[in-house]
């Protein structure tokens, strides 16, 4: 019988673990990398740690849950786990479920694909940046930038988001699947710093704290989260924005308006901070405040009630400025602007149209014998390992398909 010939476009999390998984299905495979060398984003996740799943990753960790739900049941986390300690990585599991190797080293991700790629025979030809996917009958060519052309059964669509492009990941995957007739979705930023429209943010800059968060449309809340905050000239970043980050996007891109509530004070409640008032309203306002809340915020946030002088006595503040400076301790909120930019994202939102995909094989519903997989479709997960978890997930569910022409058996 014929072996399928299939060729990886991309070699990154997902298209590495394609190319694994179709070799040890019987497929003659060679992977395509526009860079000279591969997993150049791996080495850059997790700090340098590489965060490369989560133990609790499930659906709703995506913003398509639905699709993602047969991936992970077939391909979960622990699967995942096991993958790579079969590959030689002891996991090392941290708060919020978090995977990491015990080594500490994104290197040690790497360095085992490296192993298995040489002794399952797979070449990876470098440098070779794909332009253009042609249709042929019963396969496909695929052409370079330099000219050169790779004749090939089955294509796997593997070269990632916009996300750090000086990691190769540009978007071009998206071009290559919109010349062969899909549907690309908006791309923008996801997991990704956000800018703010406020005065005191150089006051501000610098301050990281775990802090109560809130995105609000109007008075609707729209999500919440509870993790540090750490603030910048231009904004917020830190993991509880970072979660939030997608969605407070979506919604501004479309004109929603959407803001960030901060609640400084979590370990009381209102009346709570009303009898502390009372008992410290003969020191100044600024220092009622101290041992409140985090020192850098006074300053600002007294401005931001309206009180002229910090060093007002609180019981010589009017009625409306005491309830005003309480208000902003349980109720402080900022106007989302925009975002950092894809370099500083760690993910992309958006992607080939998922009615396009089918997600159990990862395969193109318009183009047979092509597989789009990772961050190439409009898949992505929060910040903690889940858009790794997807990569590797729709890379062994693809080179699997591609290789035998059987869905993905979670028994084997």
């Amino acid at each position: 019988m014929k072996k399928e010939m299939i060729t990886i476009i991309g070699g990154g999390a997902s298209g590495l673990v394609a190319a694994i998984f179709a070799k040890r299905n019987g497929a003659d495979v060679t992977i395509l990398e526009r860079n000279n060398r591969i997993a150049r984003k791996i080495l850059a996740t997790g700090n340098g740690r590489c965060n490369y799943t989560n133990v609790t990753a499930n659906g709703l960790d995506y913003n398509n849950p639905d699709f993602v739900g047969y991936g992970l049941s077939h391909f979960s986390p622990q699967k995942a786990i096991a993958f790579f300690e079969e590959l030689g990585i002891e996991p090392k599991i941290e708060g919020q479920g978090k995977a990491y190797p015990l080594s500490e080293q994104a290197s040690s991700i790497v360095d085992v694909f490296l192993y298995e790629l040489e002794r399952l025979e797979i070449p990876v030809v470098s440098d070779a940046f794909v332009t253009r996917i042609l249709r042929k009958q019963n396969g496909f060519v695929l052409i370079l930038e330099d000219g050169r052309q790779f004749d090939t059964d089955k294509v796997i669509l593997s070269t990632g988001g916009n996300s750090m492009p000086k990691s190769g990941s540009d978007g071009s995957g998206y071009d290559l699947a919109k010349n062969l007739g899909h549907h690309v979705t908006e791309v923008f930023p996801s997991i990704v710093k956000l800018k703010l429209d406020s005065p005191y943010l150089r006051h501000l800059e610098g301050i990281k704290m775990p802090t109560h968060l809130e995105l609000l449309v109007g008075e609707e809340v729209i999500q919440t989260e509870y993790n540090d905050i750490i603030f910048g000239n231009y904004g917020i970043s830190g993991p509880a924005t970072l979660d939030i980050s997608r969605k407070a996007l979506e919604l501004y891109r479309a004109g929603e308006n959407p803001y960030l509530k901060l609640t400084l004070v979590t370990a009381l409640d209102r009346r709570q901070v009303e009898e502390r008032f009372l008992k410290l309203q003969d020191k100044p306002t600024d220092q009622s405040l101290v041992g409140l809340i985090h020192k850098r915020y006074i300053s600002a946030i007294i401005k931001e009630a309206g009180i002229e002088k910090q060093n007002t006595l609180f019981k010589d503040l009017s009625k409306s400025e005491q309830v005003k400076l309480t208000d902003l301790l349980f109720n402080w909120r900022f106007k989302i602007t925009g975002s950092k930019s894809f370099h500083d994202a760690q993910a992309t939102a958006g992607g080939v149209d998922l009615k396009e995909i089918d997600s159990q094989t990862m395969e193109s519903k318009r183009i047979p014998g092509l597989y789009i997989t990772g961050e190439v479709m409009d898949i992505d997960g929060r910040c903690g390992g889940y858009n790794l978890q997807w990569a590797w997930t729709s890379g062994a569910l693809a080179g699997t398909h591609a290789a035998t022409g059987k869905a993905y058996d979670q028994n084997q």
